[in-house]
């Protein structure tokens, strides 16, 4: 019987190429397996789509078979491995599934034996690829295209193109027309590629690292540090500069960090709306743009993997390598895979041999995972250069808890971003990362440090005077905008709307109505919007840059603009002073100032008269002025009125304000007449 399963059968595959293959059945995953023999070409992912009984198909003994060995990710998987082959067991069944070139069949295994592995017959529904099976190699790395497999030492990402392969048999290429329809024609990626993919951040690098933080917040991260610190490189011979960007989230499993580094998945049908990361590029792209390598390392609760994205690498070669290696946890120790230790030895060497990473390195920021012992870490080293200088530049802070100077990553050229009607060249956030990471987020959680220090994130919603808050519909999806003053903008002379999708920030001063002619009109009023729902289409398709930097030129966003116009001109000519404040003089203080605990992370607002600037470093919910406990919600934002501090001033704070209004006309006139004279 085919499904008969010995030890001897078992051993004689043991020298024989080797793929991983992804069970499933109904879209759900049933185990992680190696098939051991396969055909070339094997689609790395098998759906079962029937369970038929064993007696109908009787030709079965005249196809070709391999081996499939279970190979768990979790103990989830071991259990649905072994009750999916206990039940073709149980009942004489086999699994058949199909492939728009292979049609698969998994037998049942032997009675009495134990669940291991188990054979499967395969059989080509059309013509084979010319190219031929090859044994694997420790020169190769991990399949890194779901539809095909390496052809040759060096290859990596799917197969030799159908006029390669003719020339590599010597064989002349064939010019049939019926005979090209039925060739494949698969993906062959130039190690160049890796340095096209930095292009999509090269107007601004802090779009790059944007990723990294995208990244870690879908992986339900409390904690990311990103700093730039110096490492000894064997490679040349002294120390470099290395990016090091390091989270406490969930890790990733051999299977996603090999989805991580691959091109061409496939993107999801629906928009998550708990999740930023959706087109499947951000690692790629934002690493490329960063450096010329990459290593990640990534820890789950049961697994380890490292990844190496590396230019220096690949250079010179004609396909593109990325070494992965996994290992699983047993009992308390992570050991190497022994099904595939020469590979991995192999992919182990080629990162000593390239990166400042030896197995000594490996061990010291293996140490750096949290208690939970799950996250990742990404370094960056090679960094993109600016003249004879890098494009990054970096400040050191003063070590603990002082706040005096803390530490910033900042961008050489010091360039502000160019946007319709903005004059101001004073936006720290365009060349200032910590500026940038404390307004990432709409409603910000994670703690984020720069360079060892904490960043304070800064909510512009709960940072606004004269709230107004303006509720409206656009193409049948409702809408809220929050307008208002502050006070940092107003003395920067910065103004716009913020615009944020899932949460994150997408476009900021965004000029639009009356702001777009005037360099002046609006100082200091911010708006912030999060339009989400507004910018996905029920297909799935949202309208968002692959960068996450912009919107696409669409109906729906051209109809936000006049939406957002129309609302900024209705709320200048309403609720903005007509006084014209000198830099400096007026200040627009929050109608409520907020602190964020530090260990629930909600905001709290504090009292009447509150300073804030007598707060700690560190505040919890149980300190004062709160009083209060963690489990208490948070407060919404309300509607305020305009402030205008006296301290500056000199006024008394008992003084009206119409009176300060026209001690301030008076002094503008005074200055006026003293020019003139």
């Amino acid at each position: 019987m085919m499904g008969d399963l010995g030890v001897e059968d078992e051993l004689s595959f043991e020298d024989r190429f080797k793929q991983y293959v992804m069970v499933k059945k109904d879209g759900k995953i049933i185990c992680s397996t190696q098939c051991l023999n396969p055909p070339f070409n094997m689609p790395s992912i098998w759906n079962i789509t029937d369970i038929v009984r064993q007696e109908k198909l009787d030709f079965l003994s005249e196809l070709s078979r391999c081996l499939l060995r279970r190979s768990p990710e979790n103990s989830h998987q071991e259990k649905e491995w072994d009750a999916f082959l206990g039940f073709l067991q149980k009942y004489k069944k086999v699994a058949i599934g199909k492939h728009e070139r292979f049609q698969f069949f998994i037998l049942p295994p032997k009675e009495g034996s134990s669940f291991n592995c188990t054979f499967a017959c395969y059989r080509e529904r059309r013509k084979p690829s010319e190219c031929p099976v090859g044994k694997a190699s420790g020169s190769t790395s991990h399949v890194i295209e779901d539809a095909c497999s390496p052809c040759n030492k060096e290859a990596v990402i799917g197969a030799q193109t159908r006029d390669l392969s003719a020339k590599a048999s010597g064989r002349p290429e064939k010019t049939n027309v019926q005979n090209i329809s039925l060739e494949s024609n698969f993906v062959h990626a130039n190690p160049s590629y890796l340095k096209t993919l930095g292009h999509t951040h090269s107007g601004w690098s802090f779009g790059a690292i944007a990723e990294f933080v995208d990244n870690s917040r879908d992986a339900k991260a409390t904690k990311l540090e990103i700093s730039i610190d110096m490492i000894f490189s064997r490679v040349v011979g002294r120390e470099i500069p290395m990016l090091c960007i390091i989270d406490d989230g969930c890790g990733m499993n051999h299977q996603e960090m090999l989805q991580m580094v691959s091109f061409g998945h496939k993107q999801p049908d629906a928009d998550d709306p708990n999740r930023i990361g959706r087109f499947g590029i951000g690692f790629k792209t934002g690493a490329m743009k960063l450096g010329k390598d990459a290593l990640v390392l990534t820890q789950t609760t049961n697994s380890r993997s490292i990844a190496f994205l590396s230019q220096t690498l690949n250079e010179g070669k004609d396909n593109l390598e990325i070494p992965i290696v996994s290992y699983y946890r047993y009992g308390q120790f992570m050991e190497l895979d022994k099904q595939n230790e020469t590979l991995f030895k192999h992919n182990l060497k080629a990162i000593k041999e390239f990166s400042p990473f030896d197995k000594y390195f490996i061990g010291q920021k293996v140490g750096l995972f949290s208690k939970d012992g799950t996250g990742t870490h990404i370094y960056i080293w090679n960094l993109d250069e600016w003249g004879p200088n890098y494009s990054l530049q970096w400040e050191s802070g003063i070590t603990g808890g002082s706040s005096f100077h803390q530490g910033d990553i900042l961008i050489r050229s010091r360039r502000v971003r160019a946007r319709p009607g903005q004059m101001t060249q004073m936006v720290p956030l365009d060349y200032s990362l910590r500026s940038y990471l404390e307004v990432i987020f709409l409603d910000p959680r994670i703690k984020i440090y720069v360079q060892g220090s904490q960043v304070k994130s800064r909510p512009l919603a709960r940072s606004l005077n004269r709230t107004v808050v303006e509720n409206g519909t656009i193409m049948g999806k409702l809408v809220q905008l929050t307008l208002g003053c502050n006070q940092l903008e107003w003395e920067e002379a910065n103004c716009g709307i913020f615009l944020y999708w899932h949460g994150r920030l997408i476009e900021a001063y965004k000029r639009v109505g009356s702001m777009m002619h005037n360099g002046d009109r609006g100082r200091g009023v911010i708006g912030v919007i999060d339009v989400t729902n507004l910018m996905a289409e029920d297909n799935g398709h949202v309208w968002v840059h692959n960068n996450k930097q912009g919107f696409q030129d669409c109906e729906v966003y051209a109809e936000l603009e006049k939406w957002l116009g129309e609302r900024s001109d209705k709320y200048l000519d309403e609720h903005v002073d007509k006084v014209e404040l000198k830099a400096g003089s007026g200040v627009y203080k929050p109608d409520n100032e907020w602190v964020q605990c530090d260990k629930c992370r909600k905001w709290r607002m504090l009292s009447h008269g509150f300073n804030s600037k007598t707060l700690p470093l560190q505040w919890f919910c149980y300190m004062k002025p709160f009083n209060g406990e963690c489990e208490v919600s948070e407060q919404e934002v309300e509607p305020g009125v305009i402030t205008i501090s006296s301290k500056r001033l000199g006024y008394s704070s008992t003084e009206d304000p119409e009176e300060i209004k026209c001690k301030l006309s008076r002094q503008a006139v005074g200055t006026s007449k003293t020019r003139n004279e």
